[in-house]
């Protein structure tokens, strides 16, 4: 009688402990997705991108969640019945589409910025044209004239008519993750252009004074 109320007994104390230890994950959990005002990272730019191109945020997307950020998450919670408090937790992650569990790594995350370029300005152009737009903008990353940044680069004013059009926030081609991992690991069929265009939907007098590099598919990419 005695050993079965020891057994018990160690039964009951082992749930308790495991109980505690649940809660203990499920609270690191929720502290670990939580980001907010001086957070930064891979996760913060993956943010930022969501409330941009949603509207909710105009500011650079630089990874680091500084005032206009939380700004925009207090009006995306507000937009979305979600408690406002500038602080994005597991329900504003989910809400932005961001996995709390499987939220991208900074090279991950700049595949999948790449890519939606990639998708939305040579969507139906050959392969190697694809990687050659990954290119351009890789180029204007290291190029003098041009923001130093991926995002910068992809967000700067007037840049990408997709931005502004809508194709930005279109579907992502499964052909434009492999261009952009393979212009992110150095591929360059463009040459090392910094511009590219279309020649039957140019208006721009002075696209046509760039130097050509070389032509692929519908696009033609000059210096």
């Amino acid at each position: 009688m005695e050993s079965k109320q020891r057994r018990k007994l160690a039964l009951a104390v082992a749930v308790v402990i495991a109980v505690n230890l649940l809660l203990i994950a499920l609270v690191t959990s929720a502290e670990a997705a939580s980001y907010k005002k001086g957070s930064t990272g891979s996760v913060v730019t993956q943010i930022q991108t969501k409330l941009k191109q949603w509207g909710y945020y105009d500011g650079a997307v630089d990874g680091v969640f500084g005032s206009g950020t939380e700004r925009a998450v207090r009006l995306f919670q507000q937009k979305n019945g979600l408690t406002v408090d500038g602080k994005v937790g597991a329900q504003t992650l989910a809400a932005l589409g961001i996995s709390a569990g499987t939220a991208s790594t900074g090279g991950d995350a700049q595949v999948e910025l790449l890519a939606r370029l990639i998708s939305a300005e040579a969507r139906g152009e050959p392969y190697t044209g694809q990687v050659a737009v990954g290119a351009v903008v890789l180029n204007r990353v290291k190029h003098p004239s041009f923001p130093n940044t991926m995002a910068g680069v992809i967000y700067q004013n007037g840049a990408f008519s997709c931005i502004n059009d809508g194709q930005f926030n279109e579907p992502v081609a499964e052909s434009a993750y492999r261009a952009a991992r393979d212009a992110l690991n150095g591929a360059d069929p463009s040459g090392g252009a910094i511009y590219y265009f279309n020649p039957a939907k140019a208006t721009s007098a002075w696209i046509w004074s760039r130097p050509l590099l070389v032509v692929i598919g519908n696009h033609r990419f000059c210096s």
